[in-house]
């Protein structure tokens, strides 16, 4: 036996110091591998949907109604299984409603009790009695665990159950009842969520789904381009900061900085509105409601626009002529703008420019920043840097998170392999496919982590403009972000954005033939693994299918966010890999949670694909499969040297 087994033996004997409480843990593992796996949620690009991202974690995508059907089936009606899911998604809120209209009565508390019971048992069925435990409320662990247990052939067993579910009532107990085992309904029904980038900007609570995210039992993050935007903002990056500010402003989403991470815009409103509100083009119209020509407020978010797209101009200027590694020299178009003569020169031709009016620039020197400007800029940072709930929520994504995540031979990431015309993965300052991606990470963390003296902070902070939006950026796909080509710019062919040939590679016939092969150089399995990817929204009401490579890439970019619903025609998409398969669901758009409680209303969401395996998969399948079988193995040598002698037992 080598040094280093003896060393592992050793300390395992520590937990397991005889034969007969190592062969018991044997026993107990060999049972958990032929469990049927859990059940692994997938949700992309959230962009601040809070209401309708919490409804789907509620729902499970569905998975609540399905397991309601198996162990329901005609035994409740389809009203009454409504009114049980809707009370199980949102069960204070549902109760309060019921409570207000006189609905409560004891033989509905006690029907929906039993239900309640019943339906636990069926979804704590897959899972071991210790894992069960651990997801159960402190305050009634030990009644659910026994109610959890029943014995149906046990007619004094069916009383004692009975008897605790009349305590409750009478012990007016039956509401906080209901919301812990609601809860634990939930929990139960997805064993892992992974989220595919993409959680900020455009909708209004971006920060809410990262605090609900934060509390979620067991959860991973592939970073998408839009956190990679704040994460670098939080991180000081002055472009990231603009775009950031900007951004909210676009989309009338002020309260995010404000009121969500206690980021004072004041003093940049003032500024914007001074320099700006004579003059404003309709390309800085905020997208929201109609206005009138006396809606200041709707002017002042205008202005903000403009101001902050021009600091985000002047500053990705600056980090360009930093990094001519980058290979975006192409991209520094403020620098380009010839305002004697009102163009712009982009893509080597010149435009006339729809918007002429830059106060705080001077010709031949249309990036350095005024004073006002500069100050405004440091400001700013400060507040990031600063911001408590900003700076937990980055550590979080660095925590939880990463440029891909790979489980169970499936590869998910937010946007791209980056890769060539020819199909070969593309060369990025001296990285490639995998090694591409891991550097990438690697710089990321660097930039909010390294300290401010480090010689080297000043480049990795920058590397976040380049993962926003480079061309070989495996978060943007794309040869350019033409943002100042939307706003000054009046050509719609200067306005295109071309996507990485990856994305062509992977729909076409060969599809199948590039998915094995990135699947193999991530060290995943080419026959069984499936690639996952989100950002690019796929347009249903086209004909786009999220389904592509032959059925090895899953794109669940579906439309979550508001603002790309008209494009998409659902409202996203939702992949489950259950024990049973895979099933990707699209969504129909959301009312409102109130909506949903007093209508019991839910999001109309129908299958897309479904491949159902011949054999439902155990956990022995999986990762925590293969790990389990590795302390299986490490278990059987401790038993072995136990009884050699090798080691003696306590």
């Amino acid at each position: 036996m080598s040094t280093k087994n003896q060393r592992v033996l050793e300390l395992l004997s520590k937990r397991f110091p005889n034969v007969a409480s190592a062969t018991s843990e044997i026993i107990n593992l060999n049972a958990i591998l032929e469990l049927p796996k859990g059940t692994e949620h997938f949700i992309s690009d959230l962009h601040g949907e809070y209401e309708a991202f919490c409804h789907i974690l509620r729902n499970a995508s569905g998975v609540i109604r399905i397991k309601m059907e198996e162990v329901f089936g005609s035994s409740l009606t389809e009203e009454e299984k409504r009114a049980l899911a809707t009370l199980i998604y949102y069960p204070k809120e549902r109760l309060l409603y019921l409570k207000k209209h006189q609905e409560l009565t004891d033989g509905w508390y006690y029907h929906t009790l039993s239900c309640l019971i019943q339906l636990s048992r069926g979804i704590a069925s897959k899972y071991t009695r210790s894992k069960v435990r651990k997801a159960l409320p402190q305050d009634f662990s030990y009644i659910i665990e026994e109610l959890l247990q029943e014995e149906k052939s046990l007619a004094d067993k069916e009383y004692y159950y009975r008897r605790i579910l009349e305590t409750i009532l009478k012990t007016k107990r039956s509401d906080a009842f209901i919301i812990a085992i609601s809860r634990l309904i939930q929990r139960l029904s997805i064993d892992r969520l992974h989220i595919l980038g993409d959680i900020y900007d455009r909708g209004p609570g971006p920060h809410v789904i990262m605090d609900t995210l934060m509390a979620y039992h067991s959860i991973d993050i592939a970073w998408g381009n839009h956190d990679i935007l704040w994460m670098g903002a939080a991180g000081g990056n002055l472009a990231c900061i603009a775009s950031v500010v900007r951004i909210c402003a676009r989309y009338n989403q002020l309260e995010i900085l404000e009121n969500g991470y206690g980021i004072s815009l004041r003093q940049l409103s003032s500024f914007a509105d001074a320099c700006y509100r004579n003059k404003i083009s309709e390309a800085f119209y905020p997208k929201t409601k109609k206005h009138s020509s006396e809606d200041t407020e709707f002017f002042s978010l205008a202005c903000l626009q403009k101001a902050a797209a021009i600091l985000q101009f002047k500053a990705e200027d600056a980090i360009l002529a930093r990094h001519p590694e980058y290979e975006m020299e192409s991209r520094r178009l403020l620098s380009a703008v010839d305002i004697k003569h009102k163009t712009v020169t982009a893509d080597n031709k010149t435009y006339p420019l729809t918007d002429c009016h830059f106060p705080t620039s001077v010709e031949d020197e249309m990036c350095r920043f005024t004073k006002e400007e500069w100050e405004l800029l440091q400001k700013l940072r400060y507040e990031f840097i600063h911001s408590p709930r900003l700076q937990e929520h980055v550590r979080f994504l660095l925590s939880n998170g990463g440029m891909f995540q790979a489980e169970n031979q499936n590869l998910m990431y937010h946007g791209c392999i980056p890769m060539e015309e020819d199909g070969s993965f593309s060369e990025c300052m001296g990285y490639r496919g995998k090694r591409w991606l891991r550097y990438c990470d690697d710089m990321v963390r660097k930039g909010i982590l390294t300290a401010e003296e480090h010689p080297r902070k000043e480049t990795y902070r920058d590397f976040f403009w380049y993962l926003w939006c480079g061309k070989n950026s495996p978060l943007f796909g794309k040869q350019k972000m033409a943002t100042f080509e939307r706003y000054f710019i009046g050509e719609q062919s200067a306005c295109r954005e071309t996507k990485n040939p990856y994305y062509r590679h992977l729909a076409g016939e060969n599809g199948k033939a590039y998915a094995k092969k990135i699947l193999r150089e991530f060290g995943l399995d080419e026959q069984e693994g499936h690639l996952v990817n989100g950002h690019v929204p796929v347009r249903q009401n086209k004909g786009e299918s999220p389904v592509k490579a032959g059925g090895k890439l899953f794109v669940i970019d579906g439309g979550l966010s508001r603002a790309y619903q008209k494009q998409t025609g659902i409202a996203g998409y939702t992949l489950i890999y259950s024990s049973r398969g895979f099933f990707l669901t699209a969504h129909q758009p959301f009312s409102s949670t109130e909506e949903a409680v007093a209508h019991q209303t839910d999001i109309v969401s129908y299958p897309v694909v479904s491949s159902a395996f011949k054999r439902r998969m155990s956990v022995r399948n999986t990762d925590t499969g293969k790990a389990l079988l590795l302390q299986i193995g490490e278990l059987e040598a401790l038993v072995e040297a136990y009884r050699s002698g090798s080691l003696p037992e306590m």
